[in-house]
């Protein structure tokens, strides 16, 4: 039986429809879930929206409309945009599905019973914008929120508290005995938040109608963030599918960007241990993206609009630049030079050349069939191919997309130095040579194979393209023996298509 492998992305709101921030996120699990399954494993790839609390509601009347018709239409723009970026989920789950409302229900009424809740008062002052609570850092200043810089409004109202403090030992103890938090800088810094004492979290709006209405009180409405957080396992049967629910979770990776750890990394794995439930393997939080040096803001019209970038460059350079520009992690600036420079360089010089003249010569050569190598094992290439498997998995495994991508580079790079170093227009010259030109020939296309398979996580309508001209079927073995030296049939018939990556100015 196939290895389980559960990777999810936040699930965003439908105050806007989405911006690079939400596709990078997306891109990111698309990438790690086509990657497992090319090695084999029983993939299962969440995403959707969050559709309920007082952000959704306040949008939906400044536009005149109720919160549904507002998620509805914005939904539908996350539908588009995932297709045309060529985003391949197993499940879309919205917060305002009856699955997922009966789940919420469940979670809080285990709960209640647990004795995990109680009913007070929360006075203090609250984010809109990011659904959070806001602590005062000075007596009686009207304070910004910390994360998005928007002012806070003061809220007061009966709700139900989440014994959270209880769970402070036991949270401290998994983030020591689990590589669970990445980075570690993103680990050290909730440790820290935790271990400097955990207050009880509000987690039920009585002010509120637009939210999942408590089983045990009615007039209480669940906060928004905890019923989005319980999307992860409402999606896979909690409650509902004991045995789908057993063979899905814990989650191997809930991708989310830095500015959600609190909830993910803290406040989720609590209210998890509360009722019973194994936190997930490991929450990655990424970094954010300016625009040529600047932060990405609506009044400045700075932020990038993947649609227009795909159109511009293609939805596989748009997703291959956001991974590879920087290390998975950190903190990042989308220069338009460097898209440029990347795409020109990389994508159109070294591998769009690469397969380009591959092919090319095959069929100059050997009138588009693949010949017999011969005698000659492979020699460098085959060397250079040795460890890319191990390597690459090594740095996929660790979510470091942008040093995956620089090893499959250096194979790239090798191939084109192969073809120097070797010249096949200079052999074809020489009858004497044949048998050399054949066997150069063929590595060649044994290597554009190989690279095929490589990129087709990341670049995945690029990689079918050259196992058409490859004139390959889909590749039915996992990606460990794939990428075996030799895959490649001689025999085959090759045809050769236009450049994947024409050059831009």
């Amino acid at each position: 039986m196939a290895e389980n492998y559960y990777v999810t992305t936040p699930i965003y709101y439908v105050t806007d429809g989405p911006h690079v921030g939400n596709a990078y996120t997306t891109i990111a699990a698309d990438v790690i879930a086509r990657y497992k399954r090319l090695c084999g494993y029983d993939v299962h790839f969440l995403t959707g929206t969050d559709e309920h609390g007082l952000k959704i509601k306040r949008a939906a009347e400044e536009k005149g409309i109720s919160p549904r018709e507002l998620a509805d239409d914005v939904v539908g723009r996350f539908h588009e945009a995932w297709k045309r970026l060529n985003i391949r989920y197993d499940d879309f789950i919205r917060t305002t599905e009856e699955r997922h409302e009966r789940v919420v229900q469940e979670v809080y009424r285990r709960l209640h019973e647990s004795d995990a809740l109680y009913l007070g008062e929360y006075k203090g002052w609250y984010c809109v914008s990011c659904e959070s609570f806001v602590k005062e850092e000075t007596e009686g200043v009207k304070p910004n929120c910390p994360e998005c810089g928007r002012p806070a409004e003061w809220n007061a109202e009966p709700c139900y508290f989440f014994r959270m403090s209880r769970y402070e030992a036991r949270l401290l103890d998994w983030y020591e005995n689990n590589d669970c938090v990445r980075p570690e800088t993103r680990r050290n810094e909730v440790r820290s938040r935790v271990a400097s004492g955990l207050r009880d979290l509000a987690i039920s709006r009585s002010s509120l109608d637009w939210g999942v209405p408590l089983p045990f009180d009615p007039a209480h409405r669940a906060y928004v963030w905890v019923d989005a957080l319980i999307n992860y396992v409402s999606a896979i049967g909690y409650s509902d599918d004991g045995d789908r629910f057993a063979h899905r979770w814990p989650a191997d990776a809930h991708l989310i960007g830095k500015d959600i750890i609190w909830f993910h990394a803290a406040i989720w794995p609590a209210l998890l241990m509360a009722i019973g439930v194994e936190p997930p393997k490991m929450v990655f939080a990424h970094g954010w993206w300016t625009h040529n040096g600047e932060k990405m803001s609506k009044s400045k019209g700075n932020f990038v609009n993947p649609d227009e970038v795909a159109d511009e460059y293609g939805v596989d350079a748009l997703r291959y630049f956001l991974l590879r520009e920087l290390p998975f992690g950190q903190d990042g600036d989308f220069r338009d030079a460097s898209l440029l420079q990347r795409y020109n360089s990389e994508l159109a010089g070294d591998l769009g050349n690469l397969v380009f003249r591959t092919l090319s010569m095959m069929d100059r050569y050997f009138g588009g069939v693949v010949p017999e190598p011969g005698g000659e094992p492979g020699g460098s290439l085959a060397e250079a191919a040795r460890t890319l498997y191990d390597d690459v998995n090594g740095w996929m495994n660790e979510l470091q997309f942008s040093r995956a991508l620089d090893r499959t580079w250096e194979f790239v790079r090798a191939a084109n130095r192969y073809v120097e170093e070797r010249k096949p227009w200079e052999l074809a010259k020489n009858p004497a040579d044949r048998n050399d030109l054949a066997a150069t020939m063929y590595h060649l296309a044994e290597a554009v194979r190989i690279l095929g398979l490589l990129i087709a996580p990341t670049m995945p309508a690029s990689a079918a393209s050259v196992r058409r001209q490859l004139g390959l079927a889909d590749e039915a073995r996992a990606l460990r023996d794939a990428l075996a030296w030799g895959g490649l049939p001689a025999g085959t018939r090759v045809t050769r298509g236009e450049p994947l990556f024409p050059k831009k100015d």
